[in-house]
């Protein structure tokens, strides 16, 4: 059983280095680097300063200053799926799916 101390301390959100193995299945460059300027808040920041929530299949990143979805992954058989905040979602074939 999880004590209310314990659970306190477990972080709610892991650091945007998370989507690089997911990315780098669709781009030759490790774009965790890469640098990105929140739509919302402005923001300029690597999306590897990204909170990222959730577990595979499917990741949400966010931004880390006014919590704005800027990522939305999710890895289906064959398939990546990516939506980037507002602009839409984009599906990439993986070997042959």
């Amino acid at each position: 059983m999880t004590s209310a101390a314990t659970t306190a301390h477990q972080p709610t959100h892991r650091d945007g280095n998370v989507l690089a193995g997911l990315l780098s299945e669709v781009f030759d460059v490790d774009l965790t680097g890469a640098l990105r300027r929140c739509p919302h808040c402005g923001l300029l920041g690597a999306l590897a300063q990204l909170h990222v929530y959730g577990r595979l299949p499917g990741l949400v990143a966010r931004c880390p200053a006014c919590s704005a979805i800027a990522l939305r992954v999710a890895r289906h058989p064959g398939a990546l799926w990516l939506e980037f905040g507002g602009t839409g979602a984009v599906r990439i074939p993986l070997d042959g799916g």
